[in-house]
């Protein structure tokens, strides 16, 4: 999944935790490293850390409004 080309959009990604349990989150990403994507989830209002092998999906957000 090469997400890398992301850095700076934003995304919608459904998402599986440690826990397998399933969300969907929008977030901004900020940077992608060692198998992590570090990004604004605007969803919950924070900054957040995603593993990338545990992104189910993922597309570009074209139009966000707050």
């Amino acid at each position: 999944m090469s997400v890398e080309k992301y850095v700076g959009r934003i995304v919608r990604i459904v998402y599986m935790d440690r826990h397998s349990r399933i969300s969907e989150r929008i977030i901004q990403i900020k940077a992608v490293r060692d198998g992590q994507i570090k990004a604004y989830c605007m969803t919950t209002g924070g900054p957040r850390v995603f593993h990338v092998h545990n992104v189910l999906a993922y597309e570009v957000v074209r139009h966000y409004a707050v």
